[in-house]
């Protein structure tokens, strides 16, 4: 696989998670870019891992791992963004307190969700003569730089559209989901 293709790969395997992050940044009081570099350090080292636990499953059984990827992110994300949704729209009586930060747990378990194709994609290359290490770095670090990006970008659409832009947040994600699950089955 040559440096182009390798580029290529990375940054189709990390949009799922600058969308996510994008929803990350837009539920969060003014995040600074400490926060942003250290959601895209989760993630990217999410998205880096993934790779490497599906070109090991790969070798070891990889029907079992492609026949089950799609559902497996298509449940994640759909109860993410659901939660996100119903959040968004609970009214509430009093102004709702965004949190300056989002739990390590939260941030790990969106990034695993948003990172299934990555998985899928190094159980794919196993059966390949390819070095997995190099492509794993790369997606990791396409991950890195562009959810610390999302997390910038959602903040400028939180303040402008306000608690809805979480519900959106939410609807990308449940739409993450639902693409990720609709290529599989067709």
């Amino acid at each position: 696989m040559n440096f182009v293709a390798v580029v290529l790969l990375a940054l189709a395997m990390s949009t799922d998670a600058f969308a996510a992050a994008i929803a990350k940044g837009a539920a969060l009081l003014e995040p600074r870019w400490g926060e942003a570099l250290r959601t895209g350090l989760i993630f990217g080292v999410i998205e880096a891992t993934t790779p490497l636990v599906g070109w090991l499953l790969g070798r070891l059984a990889a029907d079992a791992v492609s026949a089950w990827d799609h559902w497996i992110a298509f449940v994640l994300l759909g109860v993410l963004g659901t939660r996100m949704i119903l959040s968004a729209l609970h009214h509430r009586a009093e102004p709702v307190q965004k949190p300056v930060k989002h739990s390590f747990g939260g941030l790990a378990l969106t990034a695993i969700a948003t990172s299934i194709d990555a998985m899928a994609v190094g159980a794919g290359l196993a059966f390949l003569d390819i070095g997995i290490v190099p492509i794993a770095g790369a997606i990791g670090f396409a991950t890195f730089v562009m959810v610390t990006v999302g997390v910038m970008v959602g903040r400028v659409m939180g303040r402008i559209a306000g608690r809805w832009a979480e519900a959106a947040g939410g609807a990308v994600l449940i739409g993450i989901g639902a693409v990720i699950l609709w290529q599989h089955l067709h």
